[in-house]
């Protein structure tokens, strides 16, 4: 080790790096405590709301009644269930196309132009969304399907739009997976013959098949949270129905409508709000570990 190496070995490490390294830590440890104090208001309201109600009939029945005591989640976890699996059944195959062109056919020219097409479609506010879903889609619906079939308030409508809004989120994961697996595959699987559509279902996606499944799940986790479309185009009524051109309400869209009226504080259906935000909240954790697993047990690395 020469004179110089010493000398830079036993310098101290200067105060403004100690305060930018003390200052990270603060910032990540304060997104922890937020996240605590969340789950301490939900568990402490939820609290109160199932001292009053058994958590058995809240997760068996399918009578959400508050007015006569009946508070079933399964109508509102069904509903919030179908317009999240219709979104996904647009975004999904939507945006892994989108993002296997961008990826490998588009140019730089044209990728140029879509990206900023897309960051406009996801920093549309939700409520314009669901006006959209209101006046647009549904009536669409009800052009193609019969006004009989098709309800003003529909789940089908909502749910359509959802898959619209997280389309840009799917798409931009999708791509930064597909992206991320080497060219020389690419290369190998053309030096064996195969075309470039090929080369991309069969190479490239799978390789980046951990990459997606958090993007799906991600889009997944999106859909179940949105608030503002399913509020004014899925219904405004608990309905446990499986038919997506019936109205229904979802989780989100009752903790809207109570929160917003004239529910006196910690009283049952006030509190229930609570209930369903830590279900929600659940929900979405269970997704987002699924998806840590699957990014764990198939990412694939390459020297």
């Amino acid at each position: 080790m020469t004179d110089i190496d010493a000398k830079w070995y036993k310098v101290k490490p200067k105060y403004h790096e100690r305060f930018i390294q003390w200052f990270l830590f603060a910032c990540a440890a304060v997104s922890v405590f937020i996240t605590l104090g969340i789950i301490f208001i939900l568990g402490k309201e939820s609290l109160l709301f199932f001292k009053e109600v058994s958590i058995i009939e809240f997760l068996t029945s399918t009578k959400w009644q508050p007015l006569i005591e009946e508070f079933g989640v399964l109508p509102l976890l069904n509903s919030t269930l179908t317009t999240s699996f219709i979104a996904m059944a647009v975004a999904a195959p939507l945006g892994l196309f989108v993002a296997i062109y961008l990826s490998e056919y588009a140019s730089e020219r044209v990728r140029n132009i879509l990206k900023p097409i897309l960051e406009i479609l996801a920093g549309i506010p939700t409520v314009v969304y669901g006006y959209f879903a209101l006046t647009f889609m549904t009536p669409l619906l009800r052009l193609i399907f019969g006004q009989n079939t098709v309800d003003i308030y529909n789940t089908a409508s909502a749910g359509l739009v959802m898959g619209i809004l997280i389309l840009p989120l799917v798409t931009s994961i999708a791509e930064d997976a597909l992206k991320a697996v080497p060219y020389s595959l690419r290369e190998a699987s053309y030096g064996l013959g195969a075309t470039k559509l090929e080369a991309s279902l069969t190479v490239v996606v799978p390789a980046a098949f951990s990459g997606i499944a958090a993007a799906f799940i991600l889009g997944l986790s999106r859909a179940i949270g949105e608030t503002m479309i399913v509020a004014l185009a899925a219904g405004a009524g608990p309905n446990f129905t499986f038919n997506p051109f019936e109205a229904a309400e979802t989780l989100t869209g009752y903790i809207v409508r109570i929160s917003g009226g004239d529910i006196s504080y910690n009283t049952v259906d006030y509190n229930s709000i609570f209930a369903l935000g830590l279900l929600l909240f659940f929900i979405t954790l269970t997704l987002n570990i699924i998806s840590r697993k699957l990014v764990k047990r198939f990412q694939e690395v390459y020297d």
